[in-house]
């Protein structure tokens, strides 16, 4: 297979912050054509993915991207506030509010793709695994309608479900905080915009079981349709037998339909 050039490129959203991302175009890209984009995130506290690096892995790495890319993607990867590399006022913006700054920055991004003239602003996707799961869900209920469709795997939807020693870091308490705990997927359902797949092992022990099991109860009251694919016995690496082969092409083949 022919590789894509991956090529670092840095804009200023709406609220003056500059932020930095990578984007993998086919090999025999041609600026005269309109192209779908993935774009792909974790945008967890203290993490960094747009580095000069690289790598072989399958979740923001090269080879799964080097994939869509042939497939005829554009695969985009931007680091919002709240990760590494940027220093301490950076990194602690999102301090007590996880998932609202970097929802916005993820929005803001898909926003400026949509006016480069070989981007095709209507399909435009988003994706994610356990943090970034938890902000392609953010991201599609933010309020602005730009994902035409997203696919969150293993996510967190509420930080009342996820281990204390993690959310209380950078949550504090329900108590002390109940302002950051009540913006969630959950409580955002309502807002959902886009095709969703959600991907979810049963036996994760790490973003257990019953975050997705409420979200997708939320989902069904709000009347918001999506599809979920349960890994039975599979944990948070969602791994083992045909396992991978199996949720990628799923995730292909969704944002391939969008």
């Amino acid at each position: 297979m022919s590789l894509g050039k991956r090529e670092f490129f840095s804009f200023t959203t709406s609220e003056g912050v500059t932020l930095n991302g990578w984007m993998v175009k086919p090999a025999d890209f041609s600026a005269s054509k309109k192209y779908p984009v993935v774009m792909f995130q974790y945008s967890g506290p203290g993490a960094q993915q747009v580095v000069d690096a690289w790598s072989a892995g399958n979740m923001g790495g090269c080879l799964f991207e080097q994939y869509l890319a042939q497939e005829g993607f554009l695969c985009v990867c931007v680091d919002g506030r709240g990760t590494g590399g940027r220093g301490a006022r950076f990194e602690k913006q999102t301090y007590q509010h996880l998932g609202l700054l970097e929802a916005k920055d993820q929005v803001e991004a898909a926003l400026w793709l949509g006016q480069q003239p070989y981007v095709d602003k209507k399909r435009i996707g988003i994706w994610g695994w356990s943090y970034g799961g938890y902000i392609t869900l953010m991201s599609m209920s933010e309020g602005r309608p730009v994902f035409a469709a997203g696919v969150a795997v293993a996510p967190v939807t509420c930080y009342r479900y996820y281990d204390t020693i993690y959310t209380e870091r950078f949550m504090r308490t329900p108590k002390e905080n109940p302002e950051g705990y009540g913006d969630n997927p959950i409580t955002r359902a309502s807002k959902l915009s886009g095709r969703l797949l959600i991907c979810q092992g049963t036996a994760d022990d790490n973003v257990h079981y019953r975050n997705v099991a409420e979200y997708a109860e939320a989902l069904v009251q709000a009347d918001k349709d999506f599809y979920q694919i349960d890994f039975t016995n599979r944990n948070h690496g969602i791994s083992g037998g045909n396992t991978r082969n199996f949720l990628f092409r799923q995730i292909t083949q969704w944002f391939k339909a969008m």
